[in-house]
């Protein structure tokens, strides 16, 4: 502080005490009126005075913030999705969360608009979007029902496999019961032993028998079931994404841009079934590719009316989009027992449903 603003800012105060003395002398009995004026007026100037002699400091920092601020408008949004299950709208104290349903047009509309923003070559994208489902593109093999049940013994319909779960209810430890999606990754500790479905087709070895007797009873009807892509590790999902990611950035887009538009074809590597061995795809004679169309075949409509019977239910079932958030999928089966496969199939819910009412 220099000898001009001291004098000042001295001076000032000099003032205000002379001015406070004057008014107290007549106004004896309003005295503190005086005080408090003087302390009041006093701390306001050189509250004020501090800041004018930091001026330059105080916009330097300013700025700095703002700057701050604008860039922080750059970051990338959050990649998962909000998406919530049913809960149990019986219970009085359990509050359904709000889901929004997107609608088939949304999404393709959505889509569309993402497309658009970007400079894409049409060609690579028409590629990328040619085969909606990545398993249509990388069918890890095929098993027919002759190949399955070759030198097989039939097993009793009574399978060890067909347990009684209705008295016990159902517990979230139920190895068979796992919930593996977007918002439930596959646990770092989880461990299973695979076994042999045909050649060098494995699968959770607790699913081989049931998945046979399946494959042997639809035969038995007249229906040839062909198991493709069951259990699947972690370099193999993580392939088939990362192929649909590239096809993408190939026709243009950034990659979070097709990071985003890819999740929604493909499962994010460590949040699929068939990395699990829970899971199968299933085609038939005739009908090999993996879409909608598999479910108006005979094997899809004799898996439908007949799966639960084995234990395995329709994962992905038509309407319930905006609770799994994969599209409908008439040929991919996941196994969950018996008693729970007979309920959801029942009630015509989904594995997430079933979880949020049924689960402890």
């Amino acid at each position: 502080m220099n000898a001009s603003n001291l004098q000042k800012k001295l001076s000032f105060r000099d003032r205000v005490i002379a001015k406070v003395q004057i008014f107290n002398g007549k106004h004896k009995k309003l005295s503190f009126l005086g005080f408090t004026y003087a302390v009041c007026a006093i701390t306001l100037y050189n509250f004020m005075f501090y800041f004018y002699r930091n001026t330059k400091r105080y916009t330097a920092l300013a700025c700095i913030l703002l700057f701050f601020a604008a860039s922080s408008s750059f970051s990338y949004p959050a990649m998962a999705p909000a998406i919530s299950f049913e809960s149990d709208t019986s219970d009085p104290e359990r509050k359904a969360p709000e889901v929004t349903l997107i609608s088939d047009e949304e999404v393709a509309q959505s889509d569309a608009e993402l497309i658009e923003s970007v400079d894409i070559d049409e060609e690579v994208m028409a590629e990328a979007d040619e085969i909606v489902n990545p398993d249509a593109a990388e069918i890890d093999g095929y098993a027919s029902a002759d190949e399955i049940l070759e030198d097989d013994t039939a097993m009793n319909e009574n399978s060890s496999y067909e347990t009684d779960k209705a008295a016990e209810g159902f517990s979230s430890d139920d190895w068979n019961l796992i919930l593996v999606n977007k918002q439930h990754p596959i646990p770092d500790d989880y461990e299973f032993s695979l076994g042999t479905i045909s050649g060098s087709m494995k699968c959770d070895e607790r699913v081989v028998a049931p998945l046979k007797d399946m494959v042997r009873a639809a035969h038995k009807d007249g229906v040839n079931l062909i198991i493709c892509s069951p259990y699947r590790d972690i370099n193999r999902q993580t392939m088939l994404f990362n192929n649909k990611v590239n096809r993408y950035m190939d026709g243009g887009m950034s990659y979070m841009d097709a990071y985003n538009l890819a999740s929604q074809a493909v499962t994010v590597p460590g949040s699929s079934e068939h990395q699990i061995g829970l899971a199968v795809d299933i085609v038939t004679n005739g009908y090999s590719t993996l879409d909608e169309g598999f479910g108006d075949t005979a094997a899809g409509k004799w898996l439908y009316e007949n799966s639960a019977r084995y234990g395995f239910i329709l994962r992905y079932p038509k309407g319930k989009e905006h609770i799994t958030s994969i599209e409908y999928e008439p040929w991919h089966f996941r196994y969950v027992g018996v008693e729970a496969a007979t309920l959801i199939t029942d009630e015509g819910i989904c594995l997430e449903e079933f979880w949020n009412r049924y689960v402890d």
